[in-house]
């Protein structure tokens, strides 16, 4: 029970500052985004980019962590006595959890996005 609290308090972190990472990009993206709106994008197509980055930087994390986990496992497996494999379909599911968490957490920043006024962000600072 307290293991399960544990993981979900992990993907809430995750998602928390995921989620903080992309609203600090967007928000930093502001005047960039409000040219785009007012050169005639649609909505959609700018929800899609800053989605698109967010899965985007997700994948680049799965790539990097996976093999980093892997190796720490199996460093960590030499020093302890008893420790098992490593099971992949934890390891898959784990980076699944984490792509649809990230989804999640980058529509918010991106439905934001799409809704910038092109006038109020072309005089944004």
């Amino acid at each position: 029970m307290c293991q399960n609290i544990d993981h979900l308090l992990t993907v809430l972190l995750a998602s928390i500052g995921l989620y903080g990472v992309m609203a600090y990009n967007v928000a930093r993206r502001t005047r960039d985004i409000g040219i785009r709106m007012a050169l005639g994008a649609a909505p959609g197509n700018v929800r899609w980019q800053v989605l698109r980055e967010t899965l985007l930087l997700v994948l680049i994390g799965i790539a990097v962590g996976v093999p980093a986990a892997l190796g720490v496992a199996r460093l960590v497996r030499s020093m302890l006595f008893g420790l098992g494999l490593v099971d992949p379909i934890v390891i898959v599911s784990s980076a699944a959890l984490l792509a649809l968490v990230a989804a999640l957490a980058g529509f918010l920043p991106a439905r934001r996005a799409s809704r910038v006024d092109p006038m109020i962000a072309l005089r944004y600072e």
